[in-house]
């Protein structure tokens, strides 16, 4: 015969249980809180950024530009007729410790100009504090991730203005060399790796988005040097021979 459960057994169970619910109706609740705030930032949506924003809260766009809640819930001027914007977040994930909340996800764009679309993605970490009548947010980050560029075609006397070596100081050497229509780099001897025209002298790396080679040619429009360069910064390399 089954025992009964004795009943401060039952109470522990159900008050556990209670906290099971407790938890996943946070983690339902800030997620939903997340979505609903990027909707209102793709859609300019004032008031709901300010429902959910601290009056303290530190934001950092993916500009690197550190912004207050006034800068974000203040309705800036209209935008132009024709455009779109929707963000779609996906890979949400939670942590939560006690009365804060810690949220990572990647926002999807969907920006469309006319019959034009492109598809950004961002991706953000948040923290959520709950304040008693409510959770808002105290802190958000965000990174724009970087997508390679498209590459355009170059013909074979053009790839050939590229190959050589190039010196940015003793010690630090690339060579560029063809094989058929392909430009391969290495660096230090380095096993090579390709290069694709994003435009005529504008040179990247599959992979790397963030960085592009900026070539220069003297006034016979020889290719003199190259710089590297990302986020605006870059070294120069200067071609031997």
């Amino acid at each position: 015969m089954q025992r009964a459960m004795p009943y401060v057994m039952m109470v522990l169970a159900v008050i556990a249980t209670g906290r099971t619910h407790a938890a996943e109706d946070v983690v339902a609740k800030i997620k939903r809180q997340s979505q609903e705030f990027s909707d209102a930032s793709a859609s300019g949506d004032t008031k709901t950024l300010a429902r959910y924003l601290d009056d303290r809260v530190i934001f950092i766009n993916e500009g690197g530009d550190i912004a207050t809640k006034a800068d974000i819930t203040t309705p800036g001027p209209a935008g132009p007729k024709g455009v779109s914007n929707k963000l779609v977040q996906t890979d949400f994930n939670i942590e939560v410790h006690g009365n804060v909340a810690v949220t990572r996800f990647t926002d999807n764009a969907t920006v469309q100009v006319g019959d034009q679309i492109i598809r950004p993605r961002f991706r953000s970490t948040e923290v959520w504090l709950d304040e008693g009548d409510a959770w808002r947010m105290i802190s958000s980050q965000t990174v724009a991730l970087s997508d390679d560029p498209p590459a355009v075609p170059l013909t074979s006397a053009e790839l050939d203005d590229y190959v050589g070596t190039y010196q940015a100081a003793p010690g630090f050497i690339v060579t560029i060399t063809r094989q058929s229509g392909q430009l391969l780099s290495a660096t230090n001897n380095a096993k090579p790796t390709p290069l694709m025209a994003e435009a005529r002298d504008v040179l990247f790396t599959p992979g790397q988005p963030r960085t592009r080679r900026i070539f220069d040619r003297d006034r016979s429009g020889k290719v003199v040097g190259f710089s590297s360069r990302r986020e605006g910064h870059g070294f120069e390399f200067k071609k031997l021979g």
